[in-house]
C-alpha cells in the first residue's frame, strides 16, 4: 500500500479511537495538544493528496455547502412515540397492563434513564459506516440531516470492531437524542445576543434549530452532542435484555447515557429511582424531562409488540415542568452586595416543578430590551435548580396595549447615588460603598452557611439588626449583648441564648471560610479555597500582587485584579483588622506529607451524615486533596453517603475506588 495512505488510515483511525475515549467513555488517552497535532497532520496530508479523500474521514466534520432544501426519508421501522405517566399510580398501571396483556403475574425487571429534552433521530449505518441520518419526523418519515450529524464529534462516521472481535453489523439503524448542554446554550445566547441575534428559549430548541441549518457549516460551529436510547433494525441481535443492547452500542463506539442507566428489579424500585432522577434532575450536564421505563428483557419487548403510535413495553414517566407562562405585574430593582442593580420581576404566583414562583429575574437593560419584557407582559418563565427563576421571553401575541416599557433608574434606589457602568459592564452599579442595601447584603452573605456559618442569623434578624442601628458592619455582630438582642421582634431568652452561643462558635474557622464571608468580587468557595490554600495567611493573601496571583492554577486576570483591588481599599484592611480584633481565628487542619489524601481527588456520592458539604470540603482541602463534583479518569476516591446517586454506578464501572463514608474517616484515625 502507498505509504502516504497508509498513514492518512492509520491517522483516521487513531483520531476517530481518540475521539470514543473523550466523547464516549469520557476517558481521555491523550492531551488537547497532542489531539490537535495528530488532526492537523492528517488536515495537512489530505489537502496535498485530495485523490486520497474519504467522506468517513474526521476532518469532513466541518459541513459542506448549503443545501437548497431536506429531502425525505422513510424509516424502516416507525419511531414510535412513548405513553406518558406523570404519577406514581401511572407506573403502577403500566406494570399491571404488562402482566395482564402477558397472562403473568410475576415480577418483571425494567430499564430506567433520564428522558433527554432534546431531538429525537436515526442513524442507519451499513456494514460499519454512516450511511443516513434523519428526524424523527412524524415517527414515519423524517428529513435527511445527514451533513448536519457529521459534525458531530459523539456521532462514529464509522463503527468500531467491539473489543472480543464481533464484526460490527451489516446493518444497524440507531436511535437517540441530539441536546446541548445546559452551559455551551447559555454560552451560545449569550454570543448570540452580543451579535443582536435572538436567543433560544431553551437548549431543545436551540438544538433542534441547528440541526435543522441547511447550511451544515452553521451546525458544524454548534455544541451539539448525542445520546443513543435503541435500535430499530439491526442484521444481528444475540442479546437478551436491552441493557446488554446498550452495552454493545457503546462498544461500537456510539454513546449511552450508561453512567444513569439502572436496571430495576420491580416496579417499587423503578418508581423508587424515577424519583430519585427527579430530585437529582438539576445536577445534570444537560435538561432532562422525565424518565423513560422499558421492560429490560428484549424478548418480553418484541411479544408485547406495539399499540398505533407507541410501543406497549415503554413509558415515559414526565416530570414537573420548570417553565411556565404568567404575568409582570412590575419590576423592582435590587441592589446587590457589590453595588449590582438588578431588575427583578415581581409575577402572579405560579406553580413550577412544585414550587410557587411569584419572582423572576431579568438580569439587566440589555437582557430587557433584547428580550423586549414590558411590565404586563405575558411571559415564559423558567426554573433551573434552587436559584431564583428567570424569564425566558415575553409572549407578544397576549399583548393589549396596556403593557408599558421598563427603564432602570438612574439612580440607586435605596441611596439615591447616581448609578454607573464600570468598563465593558452591562451592569448598572451603586459606586456608594455606604449605601444600606449593599451594607445588608454584605452582612447577609458574611454570616451565611458557605461563609462564618452563624446558625441562625438569618435574614430577617440581619435586617432588624441593621434598621434599629445595632450594627453597622460585620465586626459588630461579635460585640451584640443578650439585651440588645431581646429588643428584637420574635427573640426570646433561650434564641438569644442560642444565637450568642452560635456568634461564639462562629469565631473559630478556616481561612477558606473567611476569605470567602469578605464578600470580594469574583472571589467564590472555590476560589477562597484556592487562595488560602497557596497563601497558607490572610497576612499573605492581601500582600499578595497581580503576578503572584495569576500563577495559581484556576485563578485567571480578572479574579486577581478583584483581590488586588479590594485588599488596596483601605477601607477594607481597616474591616478585616476589626474582625481580627473581635476574636476570629482560624484552625485549619495543617496539610502534611503524612497525610492519607495528600494530593488525591474526591468525589462524593449520597448525604453525609457525620458533617455538612462545605465541612468536607474543608476537610478534604486542608489535607492537600481536592474535592470535585464529578467522575473522572483522574478520581482516586468516591466517598459514599446516604441515598447514593448515578455517580456510585459510574464509578463501579470505571474502577475507581469506592469508599464508606465512616471508613473514609477512619482514614484519619492515626
Amino acid at each position: 500500500m502507498n505509504e502516504i495512505l497508509k498513514e492518512i488510515e492509520n491517522l483516521r483511525k487513531e483520531i476517530e479511537h481518540h475521539n470514543y475515549q473523550y466523547h464516549v467513555l469520557d476517558d481521555p488517552e491523550i492531551s488537547d495538544s497532542e489531539y490537535d497535532a495528530l488532526f492537523q497532520r492528517l488536515l495537512k496530508l489530505e489537502s496535498r493528496h485530495p485523490e486520497y479523500a474519504s467522506l468517513d474521514s474526521p476532518t469532513q466534520r466541518v459541513g459542506f455547502e448549503p443545501a437548497k432544501t431536506f429531502t425525505e426519508v422513510i424509516h424502516r421501522q416507525p419511531m414510535l412515540s412513548l405513553e406518558n405517566g406523570f404519577t406514581n399510580k401511572d407506573i403502577l398501571d403500566f406494570d399491571t397492563r404488562i402482566k395482564r396483556f402477558l397472562k403473568d403475574s410475576h415480577t418483571l425487571e425494567y430499564i430506567v434513564e433520564p428522558k433527554m429534552d432534546g431531538l429525537a433521530v436515526e442513524l442507519v449505518y451499513e456494514k460499519g459506516r454512516l450511511v443516513t441520518a434523519s428526524t424523527r419526523g412524524d415517527g414515519f418519515k423524517g428529513e435527511n440531516i445527514t451533513s448536519n450529524i457529521k459534525t458531530i464529534l459523539t456521532v462514529p462516521l464509522t463503527l468500531i470492531t467491539p473489543p472480543d472481535g464481533t464484526p460490527v453489523p451489516e446493518l444497524l439503524e440507531v436511535r437517540g437524542e441530539v441536546y446541548m448542554e445546559t452551559r455551551e446554550f447559555e454560552k451560545l445566547n449569550a454570543d448570540r445576543r452580543e451579535k443582536g441575534l435572538p436567543a433560544f428559549a431553551n437548549p431543545r430548541n436551540a438544538a433542534a434549530g441547528s440541526l435543522r441549518q441547511l447550511d451544515a457549516r452553521v451546525t458544524a460551529k454548534r455544541p451539539l452532542n448525542m445520546f443513543c436510547y435503541g435500535v430499530g433494525q439491526m442484521s444481528e441481535m444475540g442479546f437478551n435484555t436491552q441493557y446488554e443492547l446498550m452495552i454493545y452500542i457503546q462498544q461500537l463506539g456510539l454513546r449511552v447515557n450508561r453512567p444513569h442507566m439502572n436496571v430495576c428489579q420491580d416496579i417499587n424500585e423503578t418508581i423508587e429511582y424515577c424519583l430519585h432522577v427527579e430530585e437529582i434532575r438539576h445536577q445534570f450536564a444537560f435538561e432532562i424531562d422525565g424518565a423513560v421505563i422499558k421492560v429490560n428483557r428484549l424478548s418480553l419487548q418484541k411479544e408485547l409488540g406495539e399499540k398505533t403510535r407507541s410501543p406497549r413495553w415503554a413509558l415515559a414517566y414526565k416530570f414537573k415542568p420548570t417553565q411556565a407562562t404568567t404575568r409582570v405585574l412590575k419590576i423592582d430593582v435590587q441592589v446587590g452586595r457589590t453595588g449590582a442593580l438588578t431588575p427583578v420581576a415581581i409575577l402572579e404566583p405560579v406553580l413550577i416543578g412544585g414550587v410557587t414562583v411569584s419572582r423572576a429575574t431579568l438580569h439587566n437593560q440589555e437582557e430587557i430590551d433584547k428580550k423586549d419584557i414590558r411590565v404586563n407582559d405575558t411571559v415564559i418563565i423558567q426554573r433551573a435548580g434552587d436559584v431564583i427563576p428567570e424569564v425566558v421571553k415575553s409572549v407578544t401575541t397576549k399583548r393589549t396595549g396596556h403593557e408599558s416599557v421598563f427603564k432602570m433608574p438612574e439612580k440607586c434606589p435605596v441611596c439615591n447615588t447616581t448609578a454607573v457602568k464600570k468598563g465593558d459592564e452591562v451592569v448598572l452599579r451603586c459606586p456608594n460603598s455606604n449605601c444600606p442595601a449593599q451594607k445588608r447584603a454584605s452582612l447577609k452573605h458574611f454570616v451565611s452557611k458557605g461563609a462564618m456559618d452563624v446558625d441562625g442569623l438569618g435574614d430577617k434578624i440581619v435586617t432588624q439588626l441593621i434598621e434599629r442601628g445595632f450594627i453597622n458592619e460585620a465586626a459588630d455582630i461579635f460585640s451584640l449583648d443578650f439585651n440588645t438582642l431581646l429588643e428584637l421582634d420574635k427573640i426570646e431568652e433561650k434564641s438569644a441564648n442560642n444565637l450568642l452561643e452560635a456568634i461564639e462558635r462562629s469565631k473559630v474557622t478556616t481561612l477558606p471560610r473567611f476569605i470567602y464571608a469578605l464578600g470580594i468580587r469574583h472571589v467564590g468557595e472555590h476560589v477562597a479555597d484556592l487562595l488560602a490554600s497557596h497563601f497558607k495567611s490572610i497576612d499573605m493573601v492581601m500582600k499578595a500582587s497581580e503576578e503572584e496571583l495569576v500563577e495559581i492554577k484556576e485563578v485567571g486576570p480578572q479574579i486577581a485584579e478583584s483581590v488586588v483591588s479590594y485588599f488596596s481599599d483601605e477601607s477594607n484592611i481597616e474591616h478585616i483588622n476589626r474582625l481580627l480584633k473581635a476574636g476570629i481565628s482560624f484552625e485549619d487542619i495543617p496539610a502534611s506529607m503524612g497525610s492519607p489524601i495528600d494530593g488525591m481527588t474526591i468525589v462524593v456520592t449520597g448525604s453525609l451524615e457525620s458533617m455538612k458539604r462545605g465541612e468536607f470540603r474543608e476537610l478534604v482541602t486542608a489535607n492537600g486533596g481536592r474535592l470535585s463534583s464529578s467522575i473522572g479518569k483522574g478520581t482516586d476516591y468516591l466517598v459514599v453517603g446516604e441515598s447514593p446517586g448515578s455517580k456510585l454506578q459510574k464509578a463501579k464501572e470505571m474502577g475507581i475506588k469506592i469508599i464508606e463514608e465512616s471508613d473514609f474517616f477512619k482514614l484519619f484515625d492515626s
